[in-house]
């Protein structure tokens, strides 16, 4: 009985490392893959999506929630990661919304998803409009929820709006669900600006927004992180590469830089 214990348990043992290996391996070819744009794969040297949604324990199997997804540099690796086996919704914008400019960025959403059905075709669509509207999921219904540099943008809302946004994250997760975070980190010892108007957020207020709406801190990664970015850049954040917002102006120092110095931090319900 003992050795068919033993050997029950190295067979599960190995199953789990092989599981693991597999789920490895999707990634990877997600990320290899076709449904992505030659632009975006450019940008991969900056932005590490294997390391970091490995960071965040992302499961092939998962239900999973990407918040504001813009133009779906992510979207391009999580729908056909997910699609054989898990399930994505993007949190985007409403095409019945009253605001002209969230109808315009719903469609265009939209309009890139039906460009590459045989990727995009499985994607689910729930409303995530701060501070109007938040439709994702059923209550506890979802394993992981993801945002990508955004929170700078949603925090010129207010205190009490950022609560309530934070609350319906909170509520979408299964206990035990995983909320990931990356945005562009303010240096340690900055004043948090109300608007984050150069981009750049503190990574304490983030943290403290989380733990208050229930998240505790599971783990920080430094795999985003870019030493040289001292957030002090004339129009913000938005000097460095890829948008160089000053044109010519100081744009061989701004390339040298790169991307922006980001926090990822993975918060559990």
């Amino acid at each position: 009985m003992k050795r068919f214990i033993l050997a029950a348990l190295a067979t599960t043992l190995v199953l789990g490392a092989n599981g693991a290996a597999m789920a490895d391996d999707a990634l990877k070819a997600a990320i290899a893959g076709s449904a992505r744009t030659p632009a975006n794969v450019l940008r991969d040297g900056a932005r590490h999506p294997y390391e970091t949604l490995t960071f965040f324990g992302i499961k092939p199997t998962m239900t999973v929630v990407e918040l504001a997804p813009g133009g779906g540099w992510y979207t391009e690796i999580l729908a056909p990661y997910l699609r054989a086996n898990g399930k994505l919704i993007a949190g985007t914008n409403e095409l019945a919304s009253p605001d002209a400019d969230a109808r315009r960025g719903a469609e265009r959403f939209i309009a890139r998803l039906n460009a590459k059905p045989e990727a995009f075709n499985k994607v689910q669509l729930g409303v995530f409009e701060p501070p109007r509207k938040y439709e994702l999921a059923p209550a506890g219904s979802v394993d992981m929820v993801l945002t990508f540099r955004n929170i700078h943008n949603w925090i010129g809302e207010g205190p009490d709006n950022m609560k309530t946004l934070f609350a319906s994250i909170y509520t979408t997760l299964k206990p035990g669900g995983v909320f990931g975070v990356v945005d562009h980190r303010l240096p340690a010892g900055q004043t948090q600006d109300a608007k984050a108007s150069s981009g750049y957020m503190s990574e304490a207020y983030v943290i403290g927004l989380a733990e208050a709406a229930g998240f505790k801190l599971a783990a920080k990664s430094e795999v985003n992180a870019n030493p040289k970015d001292k957030a002090d850049h004339k129009n913000g954040v938005w000097a460095l590469p890829p948008t160089y917002a000053n044109k010519d102006e100081d744009r061989a120092k701004y390339a040298a830089i790169g991307e922006s110095d980001r926090m990822t931090l993975k918060f559990v319900k």
